[in-house]
């Protein structure tokens, strides 16, 4: 096959509307019956009628004795009347059929007095009092349900009240997922250089089972035309829907648009999205057919844009919009003129306000949709949001849960993630929301209002003390309580067995040692440009300073995987991925609270979860630590 380019740059919506407009006529919602008790959350595919009333009988509404109404006429206070039992009055619960010949009930606790022989009324009744007459509640051949509704357990009571015991619902749509490539393995598979695991199937899989429809995953199939089409057509003979995984942009492998263009009708291939451009919307045998590119966040956005409208479709339904807040963008966000991008974002309330905190925004980094609490949109025709503008921010999460987060931005510490899991085991909707951008963005994060504390470890070179000069300098006036996390050990990563026989700072000016940096503005950095001027060596002699990661483990995975020959980070990522290391020093850790968060309810448990023994022992056993001080506020 000839390589085949973007056919063009279609806005997303329009790629979407085109598709719906060319087979929503000839790919319709089917019906099938279903046992009511197996139908919980199905969509009704016609309008469902009682088939009996309900009651079907005249039924007592309380506990006491049905009385004929005329036998009550005439009673007063003042003319009390005995009614005979077993003839003028019989005694009836909750629910019972009332006895022939009697139309009313009379409390037992309007009852005067009662005896062997009868009961004393002072108050007289009207007929089918307290009395549930026929088809009280539903009458045969009443509207119980319209159609395109989903069923409740509730609705599942009424229907069987009523004698329907099937009912007509929407059939499941059924979505074939075909996950391709040569590089792609199963996830229990023995993983080479150069292999991806198909993690990709499982979640559309779950995705299309979460919209109402069912999934079949077909088998890994290679990068080979003929073997690609034969699995497709196989697909449009059983399935409702196809997907296609990786293979739709423009690579020498990629083939799906071709093949949907030679099996049927390519409508768009490419739209203005990011990530995910390089989509593939078409049909074969008059089956919807998408190509999902293959970066895991892109399948999933691609999926939400595309896939789910037509999971919904076959279901008689349209896609339900995001619920939407209003909240204020941490930091500047930057986008490329031409597509839309939706950009990962973490939201909590600080201060009465929500704050978005943008997350990364690489479409192979699963874990900004596993942290991510909404989406932002940043327009095809518009190159971004200022830092500190109010922008919609589209909910991944419910508003409970975020009105229970607490927001930590700063320096990056693998406690913080001991922390968050011991707040939420402790219950409740919130937890920890924590943005990795360094000790001195997470101060200036508390000065712009953005965050209910930060994570520093910044050392004052002149003082050799820990952060509460830099509270003075940047935050002048403000009262901030300092509350010790950890102290923790920094070191020299080095890959296991340490190859090049790097042992102190002073080796990294040796020429081709490849060294991996942590960014401007965090403590880390701070410190090392701290011990190289002490130690008179020059950062430009340093293969790498200029390369920076955001986190620890990102250092220690850069160096794990060889892409360093060293770096600087906390004991505990090195043990983590299992590196050699050499002690440079140990650091003092803090959060760094505003005193108007302090007496906050999320807040106090938090700090209670930091003095607890669980979590320090938690700590402890990641390794490098020392909590000799965690949970004490220093002045």
């Amino acid at each position: 096959m000839e390589r085949q380019i973007y056919l063009e740059n279609t806005a997303w919506q329009e790629g979407l509307a085109l598709m719906m407009a060319k087979l929503a006529e000839r790919c319709l919602p089917k019906n099938e019956f279903l046992d009511v008790r197996l139908a919980l959350h199905r969509i009704t595919g016609a309008i469902v009628r009682a088939q009996r009333s309900s009651p079907h009988f005249p039924a007592a509404a309380m506990d006491g004795y049905a009385v004929r109404a005329r036998d009550t006429h005439g009673i007063s206070e003042r003319e009390p009347r005995w009614l005979e039992l077993g003839v003028q009055a019989m005694p009836v619960d909750t629910g019972d059929p009332i006895p022939e010949g009697m139309d009313a009930v009379v409390m037992l606790e309007d009852i005067l007095e009662s005896g062997e022989g009868g009961i004393l009324l002072q108050t007289p009744v009207v007929p089918w009092h307290h009395v549930r007459p026929v088809g009280e509640d539903m009458v045969q051949g009443e509207v119980l349900l319209p159609v395109n509704h989903r069923l409740r357990p509730q609705d599942q009571g009424a229907l069987l009240a009523a004698g329907v015991l099937e009912v007509e619902v929407r059939s499941k749509p059924r979505v074939g997922i075909l996950p391709t490539g040569d590089e792609i393995r199963l996830p229990e598979a023995a993983l080479k250089v150069g292999d991806i695991v198909d993690s990709n199937s499982t979640v559309l899989a779950s995705l299309v089972e979460e919209w109402g429809g069912t999934a079949a995953i077909w088998p890994i199939t290679p990068d080979q035309p003929q073997l690609l089409e034969e699995a497709i057509l196989a697909m449009a003979a059983s399935q409702d829907i196809l997907v296609i995984i990786a293979g739709s942009s423009q690579g020498r492998d990629d083939y799906t648009s071709q093949i949907v263009q030679e099996s049927g009708i390519l409508y768009v291939h490419g739209a203005a999205i990011k990530p995910g451009k390089p989509v593939v919307l078409g049909e074969i045998q008059g089956k919807p057919v998408l190509g999902i590119p293959g970066y895991p966040v892109s399948a999933y956005l691609t999926a939400c844009l595309f896939l789910e409208p037509w999971v919904m479709h076959l279901q008689g339904l349209s896609k339900e919009s995001q619920p939407v807040l209003e909240a204020v963008i941490s930091k500047k966000v930057f986008s490329s003129l031409g597509s839309e991008e939706f950009v990962r974002v973490k939201v909590g309330r600080v201060g009465g306000r929500w704050v978005a905190a943008p997350l990364s925004r690489g479409a192979g980094v699963t874990m900004s949709l596993v942290r991510a609490d909404g989406l932002l949109r940043v327009p095809r025709l518009q190159e971004g949001f200022h830092e500190g503008e109010t922008i919609p921010i589209e909910l991944l999460r419910p508003v409970a849960e975020l009105e229970e987060t607490l927001v930590c931005i700063g320096s990056h510490d693998l406690a913080l993630d001991v922390l968050s899991s011991h707040l939420k085991a402790r219950g409740g909707q919130g937890g920890l929301a924590s943005a990795h951008v360094g000790s001195l963005a997470g101060i200036l994060a508390l000065r712009k209002g953005e965050a209910h504390f930060a994570g520093i470890h910044l050392l004052d070179p002149e003082t050799g003390e820990y952060n509460r000069s830099y509270l003075q300098r940047f935050l002048p006036g403000r009262e901030v309580a300092l509350l010790n996390l950890v102290y923790r050990n920094q070191v020299l990563l080095v890959p296991k067995g340490n190859p090049l026989n790097i042992k102190t700072l002073a080796d990294l000016v040796k020429p081709g040692i490849r060294f991996i940096n942590r960014q401007g503005g965090s403590g880390t950095r701070v410190l090392l440009d701290y011990l190289l001027l002490k130690q008179g060596l020059a950062k430009e002699q340093i293969l790498g300073y200029e390369r920076e990661e955001f986190t620890h483990l990102a250092v220690a995975a850069a160096v794990a995987s060889g892409a360093a020959d060293a770096g600087l980070g906390i004991q505990s990522a090195a043990e983590a991925l299992g590196l050699d290391y050499m002690p440079v020093g140990q650091e003092r850790y803090d959060l760094a609270i505003p005193r108007e968060y302090l007496e906050n309810t999320r807040m106090q448990a938090m700090i209670s979860v930091i003095r607890s023994k669980a979590f320090q022992e938690d700590v402890l056993a990641l390794g490098g630590y020392d909590i000799r001080d965690t949970g004490v506020f220093f002045e």
